[in-house]
């Protein structure tokens, strides 16, 4: 079967602690031809003063009306944005954060095959980045990243896997709110299908 070589790029954040009720990735996953103007969708909306978005430093009200306009921008076609609820809690937090991180990519990339219409061929050429932090630079947590890499189906298609500082990415800041989104489920502020129809936002 042919294989898709044309680089796609992952970016990943967590809302949570890694082993706990409350864990939660949010995902972005997109063409890197499309990434510089997905970016830019984004910074067009904020003020000239904002360096970095944390979502839980900003209101509700802020966040949902942000996402709400990012969804009638001229953002790329294709686009997946995912928030799923970690379904692994047993193992120490670096592997339970890989474990996790491996499966949302793994969702993603059947999201992704939906979104843009590709048919017959396998995806590779795949750039996993992470927000840096003690988990996901754990030995651990490399470990199962390069053990999945290696073994694991799908997820072979990750040829990459980085760890910047989120202020280097407005994708990776905007994967950040996706993953807190999880909260206002919680909170009954809003549901599955309020985020899908609302924000685009693909819930499991």
């Amino acid at each position: 079967m042919a294989r898709l070589n044309k680089r796609i790029l992952c970016f990943v954040d967590e809302c949570g602690t890694a082993g706990a009720e409350d864990f939660a990735l949010g995902c972005v996953m997109l063409w890197a031809r499309d990434c510089g103007r997905a970016d830019k969708a984004l910074s067009d909306l904020l003020e000239p003063n904002v360096n970095e978005l944390h979502a839980q430093q900003l209101s509700n009200g802020y966040l949902q009306g942000l996402l709400g306009r990012y969804d009638q921008t001229d953002r790329p076609n294709g686009m997946v944005m995912l928030n799923r609820k970690a379904t692994v809690t047993v193992g120490s937090r670096p592997q339970v954060y890989a474990i996790n991180v491996i499966e949302t990519v793994k969702t993603a990339m059947g999201q992704f095959r939906e979104e843009t219409g590709i048919r017959g061929r396998n995806l590779g050429n795949i750039e996993l980045i992470l927000d840096r932090n003690a988990q996901n630079t754990h030995e651990e947590f490399m470990t199962s990243i390069r053990a999945a890499m290696r073994d694991d189906g799908r997820f072979r298609a990750v040829e990459h896997v980085t760890q910047i500082d989120s202020a280097a990415s407005r994708m990776l800041q905007l994967a950040d709110i996706i993953a807190y989104a999880r909260t206002w489920i919680r909170n009954s502020e809003q549901n599955a299908r309020g985020l899908r129809d609302n924000y685009n936002i693909r819930v499991l």
